[in-house]
């Protein structure tokens, strides 16, 4: 987490090196479940590259129980495209995904669109859309 809060790294092949660098061993295969795990995310810089990032995020315990039963419970399917994250869940039950999603008040997300069996999620660039959407995966397969 240092290592990226410090230095603009691209790649997962450049973190590996900074990382081996600083004296530690790792594989590509562990950086890349590591920054699933860790939710690190990639964001647009000034300059017009990509960096990882810490995804700026508060989710308070009780609350991510409550967010896997809601996505766990209600939502029927989900896709992106481009930036954009659609959200399919039972009748009636959009808002309350919306709203969770609010709450997780991650900077990725620029907001939430809910209509009574769908919700629209305006994301920051493509990598965060899809990286959400690994993220709704995991919460569905209950």
């Amino acid at each position: 987490m240092e290592i990226i809060s410090t230095t603009n790294v691209e790649t997962q092949e450049q973190l590996l090196q900074l990382l081996e660098q600083a004296g530690f061993n790792s594989t590509q295969a562990t950086v890349s479940r590591d920054i699933k795990e860790l939710r690190i995310v990639k964001e647009l810089t000034s300059f017009g590259t990509y960096r990882y990032s810490t995804a700026a995020r508060e989710v308070p315990g009780a609350f991510s129980g409550r967010l896997n039963t809601i996505f766990r419970e209600c939502v029927t399917n989900f896709d992106y495209a481009q930036n954009i994250v659609v959200i399919h869940t039972l009748p009636g039950l959009a808002n309350a995904a919306a709203s969770a999603v609010d709450a997780m008040k991650m900077s990725v997300v620029l907001g939430t669109l809910a209509g009574d069996d769908t919700v629209v999620v305006i994301m920051r660039d493509t990598n965060a859309a899809a990286a959400f959407c690994g993220e709704i995966k995991g919460l569905t397969k209950g």
